[in-house]
């Protein structure tokens, strides 16, 4: 008998034992970092005008306290979601048992059995996993919680990190998403509206199935009737109120490729950790209606081009800069964010072709060289290391005898712009690409006059506003100022103004840039105003570019494949790029 109990006792101890064992081995994740729950917080973005465009987030959230918030507000998420949870102490088995009932009679998921308590630990102590270490986990958070925390406590993390669709995590930021108003001036019939959504939050999304959001809204208010949060007649005013849902926030992401852009700004000014913690405020230089037009004239400008073999149709990028302050305007990184979100504009370097010719003419009559200059444009050869030879031509293999410098930019002529570079050598050109914006290498080799170096289109298109702007440049930029969290600016390191040509110098080369589009290459970028640029074309056309400026604006445009290859036998920068400036500037300064 002894024995036996003995037996007994060691195998109770063995059991325990290895239950402590595999609780322990669980790896049950500490609660006591909720109390001090901090999320992080929005970036919010403002347009030229102030105009909020969106948030820069890992998560889009707005953080709310529950004691500022109408009652009905959180009143509709426990009668949807848990109507027991002032009662339960995390976990409620009736709940459970009368979900499993009614999903069962409906055929769906049309109510879950988890109580908020539960759901905070799902969303923040625990992998997505569905495996019953992670349900025993959740149910012994889920008790912690509730001794650890008040039910105001609970109930203020739940409806600041509950996903509630488009983005929007927690009430603050849903009822910016789809009423365009803060959670605190929400009436009883939208609270109803979010209430709805955890459940299945795009089916009943406000934004895309308006009606499948107002049967669910009628379930929440009558689960509040029912809980006697609210009485009959108010759920009735509230169904009978039609709700009023801001259409999605810019849903082609128009603005997308211009607001990546200020987000690598951010990081690199402020820090991402510091960036991330968030409550900052941004106000850009973003003017969101040119922004709308150059998107358009990009893409349709593209799709005029149609598929190569591979039926791929171009990409593009369209840059638009206020010439006289810098201020980035419009900034399009490709033919669609949604699908293809690399920035061209930004990111990408491509040999500029004859786009970058103005650049050694601007250096040459830095040097004292006039545009009735004159150069031979003939026939030349030179060898090469290795023991090649070079022969350039001009794009029509023709040659033109004595040329002066006007007529060799305006009718960029490659065997101009090479012996010019050649007769006043790479220093002049290389001093000045820095006080033009232009930090990328520059090889010296004489292939650089016709554009052999790399740019990227924000960088090329900065340059031009020199021209446009009597030899001053102002270094381009997307971001006016930084309000921080404490709402104190924030210093960001903006360049100033230098001094890039002399004025008379300026005014030539803008005389001979109007050239260009009005007798030259550029001519179907005119305008009925004074226009001025300069086309570019790559061997075999794998880049086609158009930069120039009218009124205040200096726009570029660069056309061509992601994987370069031609674009065809007839392409070049004044038949494919510049009407795509054409088209945007037209519309751009007949509304401005």
């Amino acid at each position: 008998m002894l024995l036996a109990a003995l037996g007994l006792g060691l195998l109770a101890t063995l059991v325990i034992g290895a239950g402590l064992a595999w609780f322990q081995s669980l790896g049950i994740p500490d609660i006591r970092g909720l109390a001090d729950y901090h999320p992080p917080a929005t970036v919010l973005v403002r347009d030229r005008h102030g105009k909020l465009l969106k948030g820069i987030f890992h998560e889009n959230r707005e953080m709310v306290r529950l004691k500022e918030l109408p009652p009905h507000l959180p009143n509709a998420f426990v009668a949807a979601e848990d109507s027991g949870f002032w009662q339960h102490v995390g976990l409620d088995g009736w709940s459970i048992l009368r979900a499993a009932a009614n999903n069962l009679r409906s055929g769906r998921k049309s109510q879950g059995g988890s109580t908020i308590t539960q759901q905070v630990t799902r969303a923040l102590l625990l992998s997505p996993e569905k495996r019953f270490a992670r349900k025993f986990k959740e149910a012994v958070l889920a008790y912690r919680i509730e001794r650890w925390l008040s039910k105001e406590d609970i109930l203020q993390i739940y409806l600041n990190e509950i996903y509630l669709g488009e983005g929007a995590y927690g009430v603050g930021a849903a009822a910016r998403v789809y009423f365009g108003k803060a959670a605190t001036r929400l009436s009883l019939g939208e609270s109803a509206i979010l209430a709805g959504l955890p459940q299945a939050p795009n089916r009943y999304s406000p934004s895309k199935h308006l009606d499948q959001a107002r049967l669910r809204q009628r379930y929440v208010l009558n689960r509040m009737a029912e809980d006697g949060l609210i009485d009959d007649e108010a759920a009735r005013q509230a169904w009978g109120q039609e709700p009023r849902i801001l259409p999605l926030e810019d849903p082609a992401g128009t603005n997308g490729y211009f607001l990546e852009y200020v987000r690598g700004e951010l990081e690199r000014h402020i820090g991402k950790e510091r960036l991330y913690r968030g409550g900052f405020t941004v106000w850009t230089t973003l003017d969101t209606h040119l922004q709308r037009l150059a998107t358009a004239s990009l893409h349709e400008g593209t799709a005029r081009l149609g598929g190569d073999k591979e039926n791929e149709p171009p990409q593009g990028a369209l840059v638009v800069v206020e010439s006289e302050s810098g201020r980035i305007r419009a900034l399009v990184g490709g033919r669609d964010f949604l699908t293809s979100p690399f920035n061209r504009a930004t990111e990408s370097k491509r040999q500029p072709g004859s786009a970058f010719k103005p650049l050694i003419y601007a250096a040459a009559l830095e040097r004292g060289l006039g545009p009735e200059h004159l150069i031979e444009d003939a026939p030349m050869q030179m060898r090469l290391a290795g023991g090649k030879t070079w022969r350039p031509h001009n794009y029509d293999n023709s040659f033109k005898g004595p040329t002066t410098l006007r007529d060799g930019l305006v009718f960029s002529r490659n065997i101009v712009t090479i012996k010019l570079l050649k007769e006043i050598g790479f220093d002049p050109v290389l001093r000045l690409a820095p006080h033009l914006g232009i930090h990328s290498p520059l090889k010296r080799e004489l292939s650089l006059a016709l554009g052999s170096c790399e740019l990227s289109p924000l960088e090329l298109t900065g340059a031009y506003t020199v021209f446009a702007n009597g030899g001053t440049f102002r270094p381009p930029r997307a971001i006016e100022h930084i309000q921080g969290p404490g709402g104190g600016n924030i210093p960001l390191p903006h360049a100033g103004e230098n001094r890039a040509l002399r004025a008379e110098n300026a005014a030539a080369m803008d005389e001979m840039l109007r050239g260009v589009v009005e007798r030259g290459t550029g001519r179907a970028a005119a305008l009925p105003v004074r226009a001025a640029g300069k086309t570019g074309t790559t061997d075999e056309a794998m880049d086609v570019w158009f930069i120039g400026y009218a009124g205040k604006l200096t726009t570029g445009v660069w056309i061509g494949h992601d994987r370069k290859r031609p674009l065809g036998k007839e392409a070049t920068g004044g038949s494919i790029a510049a009407p795509v400036w054409q088209d945007f500037m037209t519309k751009a300064l007949s509304t401005r």
